[in-house]
Parts: structure tokens; C-alpha cells; sequence
């Protein structure tokens, strides 16, 4: 009877020593001499490698020759202790069957440093690499445990839809998604596109958010949550920036800003600390290789309390920090929309901790946000945090139907598009307040990262859909 496979995250295990065990992954690397030869073996359910020890007594040279970097093996053999650094057992190989050879000069991982560039062109292997390997089980942690903090906390997982035909932030930065023939579109007498013919009979497009659905499950459910893809179609080349990216939007009926802030820190602690205790190997290998302050930061996150101040008290830092000859690449002014440069001096330089700023100008905030008594600002809330800038954004909603209407009205928006919304307010309205967190921007953090496009498996960026 063969042997049944052990993973190998799981060969570690003390009490495995001295036993026959089976092991299948790809080989990292090959090394050794005429005696012996030891071959480096990953599976991807963990950053180590098990050491493969091949006596050349068992087996020819003409066997071996197809191991290379790359190839796919299960081996079978004894697992002993290890008296090399670095490992605590390796296997003693006694059977090797080879799935799948890798070419040495066509593969394009070999053992030496690749740029993050380079990566990015084989987007389809870069997974096989420790950093990848690393990056994409933190990816997964992530979201684990981000179900567990909303379920262990009451909320409902809530669908909000992926194709809509509204839009929450503003239209030119919205998908279409159309079965009419691109080559031959009817045009109405006033040269406008007609969408009768279309599938859903008028203008789709891909969700940017999943919010204003969101509220309509809070005001039902009273805590929901979304975790789905969102699109922007924004020209924006930045190493912050995806056409594609996940979201994570929690909606709370009866919660104000205060409220609203108490959640996103916890949530956000909740995250850190997942990452620290269920992802410590993977963090250390980043922390090592590419972050040497990467563990330092996470763990500074979760020792202290959050700042929170008005934007115009950060104005006010940000004034001064000038005046006293510090420079900033954009202007500094009592509404302005702060640009990652402002949020990072406030976070890294001046606070040295993260923060939860409050009450920005009505005017660079959205519609939907709940208004002040001054008539000047809204009760929005960005979490800023070191090294991202902005991480969560979120309000408390506008709840009274005539002053959302005003808003609506103000800004031109299509009323036409929002109806269904507008009608939470006028049956049964209540205060209530959700977030929004770009999760790749958590991933950054988490990681270590510098670029938003290696913590996704296959970035959707200007003129990039390969793969």
C-alpha cells in the first residue's frame, strides 16, 4: 500500500520522526557532490522547504538528471532528524517519482534574485516563489480573518451586486458591461446610445462599491458586511492604485462616528494581530527580505491607541510643519482634499502612531455623508496609517430624507438612479454608519510590500489584463 501524502507544513512535527513518509511538491534547488546529493522541496503550505537527502549509492545519475529547479517530485523515504543548520529533520530518500521536469533554460525561476518587474511579467509562476508564496497565504489569512471578526461580532455577510446601474462615486470612472455589438450601436434622434436592445434594457456597469446596497441590508439586518471585487476605471499608473481590487464595507444601523471609529480600529487591530499569530513564518520571511521594520510596525499598531483629531486640527499641523520649512509636494490649505504626503507626515512624523481624522469640508466628501451644524463639514472619517496614508474611509450616513435630497440636488446626481435609496430614509430612517477598506491596502501593510501590484495574484492595471 503507498504511503498517504503529509503536507509539508505538517512534516515538522516531532512525532513524525523515524517514520516512512511521503512528501510531493516542486524543487527549489539542487546541490551536493558525487556522495550525495540534497534537494530543496516545497509544496507551498509553508515558507520552508523539507530537505530531500539522496544517497548516490540508491540511485543513478541518469534518475537524478530531470530534478532541476522547477520539477515536480513525491518522495517517499525515512524522516530523521537533521544535523544540518537551519532544518530540524530532513528525509531520507528511498523512492523518487518525477511528476513534471522544468527546462534549466527555458524556466525563468532559477535560483537568483528577480526584480518585483520581472515578476510581474510571469505573473503565472511568480506564486512558486517564497515571496509570492509568503504574500498570497498572509492574502488568505487575511480574509479568514475578516469573516471571523464581523461573524464573531453579530454581522451578516451581505452580496451586494457586481453589475449595477447605479453609481456610488461618480461615473466616469465606471466599467460598462453591455451585450450590444460594439461595431454597430443604435443611436437615438439626439445621438445618444439606446440600451433597449440591451440585456438589462438601459446603462450597466461594473460596482465601485457595494455601500449604498449595504445600507439597505443595515437598515434590515442592523450589521452587515461586504468582502467582494470592486472596479475603477480610473487611469491611474501608481503603485497604489488597481482597476480591480477587493473591498471590505461593514454598514451598522444605530452607529454614530464614534461608533463608526471603535470598529474600524478594532477591526483593523483584529487584522494585525491574526497576521502576527497565524502568519508569523511568512511575516519574518518579508520582515527579513524586504521590511526590515515590517514586524516592528505591525506590533507598534496594536500597543497604542489611535489619534483622533478634526481635518481642521490637521490643517492646522500640517500649516505649521510648513511654516516651520517643512516641504510638501502639494499646497496645504483649509480644503483640500490631503494628498498620501499629508496623511503620512501626520502618521510618521508628527503623531508616530495611526490616525483617525474626522469632520473634513463637505465638498471633497461624498453625498451620502451626514452633515455637521456648521453647515461646512460632514461626519466623514479616514484612518490613516504609516507608510499607506489613507487605509479605511467611512461616515456616518446622511439619515434625514430633506437634507439628502438637498445634497442630491446640489451635485446634480441622476435622481432617476437613486430612488430605492432615497426610500430608506423616508420609511423608518435611523442613524447608522459602515466604512470602507481597500483590502490590498491592508495587504500592504501587513506585508510590507511597496507596490499594491504584488499583493494581488494578477493585477488588473492601464493597458494590463494579461493572464
Amino acid at each position: 500500500m503507498s504511503l498517504k501524502r503529509t503536507k509539508i507544513v505538517d512534516i515538522f512535527d516531532a512525532s513524525l520522526v523515524g517514520q516512512q513518509v511521503c512528501v510531493k511538491g516542486w524543487v527549489r534547488t539542487r546541490r551536493g557532490n558525487k556522495n550525495v546529493q540534497f534537494v530543496a522541496l516545497n509544496d507551498g503550505s509553508t515558507i520552508k522547504n523539507i530537505q530531500i537527502v539522496v544517497d548516490l549509492a540508491k540511485f543513478s545519475e541518469e534518475e537524478l538528471k530531470p530534478i532541476t529547479t522547477g520539477s515536480s517530485l513525491c518522495v517517499e523515504g525515512l524522516l530523521v532528524e537533521s544535523e544540518g543548520k537551519g532544518q530540524t529533520c530532513e528525509i531520507q530518500a528511498e523512492k523518487i517519482q518525477i511528476y513534471g521536469t522544468a527546462d534549466p533554460d527555458s524556466y525563468p525561476l532559477q535560483k537568483k534574485g528577480h526584480t518585483m518587474e520581472f515578476l510581474r511579467d510571469i505573473a503565472h509562476l511568480r506564486p512558486r516563489t517564497n515571496t509570492f508564496g509568503a504574500v498570497f497565504r498572509i492574502r488568505h489569512n487575511m480574509a479568514i480573518a475578516i469573516h471571523r471578526f464581523f461573524h464573531e461580532r453579530g454581522f451578516f455577510y451581505f452580496h451586494t451586486p457586481i453589475i449595477t446601474a447605479s453609481d456610488c462615486e461618480g461615473a466616469g470612472q465606471m466599467f460598462q458591461v453591455t451585450t450590444m455589438n460594439l461595431y454597430d450601436l443604435k443611436k437615438d434622434e439626439n445621438g445618444s446610445i439606446r440600451y433597449d436592445s440591451d440585456f438589462f434594457g438601459k446603462q450597466a456597469s461594473l460596482t465601485v462599491s457595494g455601500q449604498l446596497e449595504g445600507e439597505l441590508a443595515a437598515t434590515a439586518l442592523g450589521a452587515i458586511y461586504t468582502f467582494g471585487p470592486t472596479f475603477r476605471a480610473e487611469n491611474s499608473n501608481t503603485p497604489r492604485h488597481l482597476a480591480e481590487f477587493w473591498m471590505i464595507e461593514p454598514e451598522v444601523a444605530f452607529n454614530d462616528i464614534v461608533d463608526n471609529m471603535d470598529l474600524a480600529e478594532d477591526f483593523i487591530k483584529y487584522c494585525v494581530k491574526w497576521a502576527l499569530d497565524n502568519c508569523y513564518d511568512d511575516v519574518k520571511f518579508l520582515n527579513d527580505m524586504f521590511d526590515k521594520e515590517l514586524i516592528a510596525r505591525l506590533e507598534g499598531v496594536l500597543k497604542q491607541d489611535f489619534v483622533r483629531l478634526t481635518y481642521t486640527e490637521g490643517i492646522k499641523i500640517l500649516e505649521e510643519a510648513v511654516a516651520g520649512s517643512h516641504k510638501f509636494e502639494f499646497p496645504v490649505y483649509w480644503g483640500v482634499d490631503l494628498a498620501s504626503e499629508h496623511e503620512r507626515f501626520l502618521v510618521e512624523e508628527h503623531f508616530k502612531r495611526p490616525v483617525i481624522l474626522t469632520d473634513y469640508p463637505k465638498e471633497i466628501k461624498a453625498f451620502y455623508m451626514k452633515q455637521n451644524e456648521d453647515g461646512k463639514t460632514v461626519r466623514a472619517m479616514d484612518v490613516l496609517f504609516p507608510k499607506i496614508g489613507e487605509i479605511i474611509g467611512g461616515s456616518e450616513r446622511e439619515e434625514s430624507y430633506d437634507k439628502l435630497i438637498n445634497r442630491i440636488e446640489e451635485l446634480n446626481i441622476p435622481m432617476k438612479d437613486m430612488w430605492w435609496y432615497l426610500e430608506t430614509r423616508k420609511f423608518g430612517t435611523v442613524p447608522h454608519s459602515g466604512f470602507g477598506l481597500g483590502f490590498e491596502r491592508l495587504l500592504l501593510f501587513v506585508t510590507g510590500m511597496s507596490n499594491i501590484r504584488d499583493v494581488i495574484p494578477f493585477p488588473r492595471t492601464p493597458n494590463n489584463a494579461e493572464f
